[in-house]
């Protein structure tokens, strides 16, 4: 319990150190996006001062002092009300964020997961066979497509699967024919969309996955306590599993705790891509058009999320290796 109520005290003070940079990052930004809408007005002619208050007070842009809107925000983020957004005026932020995530967690949450539990699977696997082509065929394979960048990877893609061949859509969620809804035929219509850009984020990231695992695997499997395993005529599955793979996954599980909690944020290249409306898709948009409402909500999201996966990881080298409790 000491351990965890420290880990907790640590996470409240980061989430507050969180919250206070996400409240002054946009604000550091030069302009706003009031000055953008002035902008095109003035094109027609001189724009007077009531005009440019009358846009700011229908966008909502902060007044006041710095003290006086971060007490608003503050107040906010406890009541998860973030307003309104500039970029997509007049739709309310939440529901804007409650709209995108869906398609970000299934989209890149499931692909994360997949790539880690295949990653460590065929990394173990690797390590044990180490010299032999099962070892030699994944290493090098890995290694092979983690250099391609994420855009370049969905450029090909898109290029040669998408309009090329017409086997898969090119861009959005869903045909614009299609109603969403708890149905067959929609979901049938979103798997096709989805699957260039979960080919896209598996490819680029499995890599990273086996060769972490393999080199860590490597390493647990000249400790003497799997030699002593071994010498006590253990079947070598039970080597690998229980004694090699349980030690040699925590750096493996460092980074799946803060790559799941990442995915909330999305994948903003593989999303803008492919024109998949997600939370990347989103975020990119925000930032483009100096949306400070929806950039908060983005960026505390995603900071929230990171924290408590990183906590929730805490926890559980606690619990596998005890050494980290003392």
């Amino acid at each position: 319990m000491k351990y965890i109520l420290q880990k907790l005290v640590l996470f409240v003070l980061t989430l507050w150190a969180a919250v206070t940079l996400n409240f002054l990052l946009p604000r550091l930004m030069p302009g706003s996006p009031a000055d953008a809408a002035l902008a095109k007005l003035s094109q027609n002619g001189p724009v007077t001062d009531a005009t440019k208050k009358a846009i700011e007070a229908q966008l909502g842009v902060p007044t006041g002092n710095l003290w006086d809107q971060y007490v608003s925000y503050l107040h906010q983020v406890i009541t998860l009300d973030f307003g309104t957004s500039y970029t997509f005026y007049p739709q309310p932020v939440g529901d804007l964020v409650a709209k995108a995530l869906p398609y970000t967690l299934i989209l890149v949450g499931v692909v994360t997961i997949l790539a880690f539990v295949l990653g460590t699977l065929i990394g173990v696997a690797a390590a044990w066979k180490r010299g032999t082509w099962l070892d030699s065929l994944p290493t090098l394979s890995g290694s092979f497509m983690s250099t391609f960048p994420y855009f370049w990877t969905a450029l090909l893609l898109l290029f040669f699967l998408g309009y090329v061949l017409h086997w898969f859509p090119t861009t959005g969620a869903y045909s614009a024919t299609t109603t969403p809804g708890l149905n067959g035929a929609f979901a049938a219509d979103a798997l096709q969309h989805a699957v260039l850009p979960a080919v896209t984020i598996l490819v680029t990231s499995l890599g990273g996955w086996i060769i972490g695992m393999r080199n860590a695997m490597i390493n647990t499997l000249g400790d003497d306590y799997v030699t002593f395993a071994e010498a006590n005529g253990l079947r070598g599955r039970t080597v690998a599993i229980r004694y090699a793979a349980r030690n040699a996954i925590l750096p493996n599980l460092t980074g799946f705790g803060l790559a799941l909690g990442g995915v909330v944020g999305g994948s903003v290249l593989v999303e803008q891509v492919f024109g998949y409306p997600g939370i990347g898709y989103l975020l990119f948009n925000a930032v483009i058009g100096q949306d400070y409402p929806l950039m908060q909500a983005l960026f505390l999201m995603i900071t929230v999320s990171v924290l408590i996966a990183n906590f929730i990881v805490d926890v559980m080298y606690g619990v596998l290796d005890p050494r980290t409790r003392r």
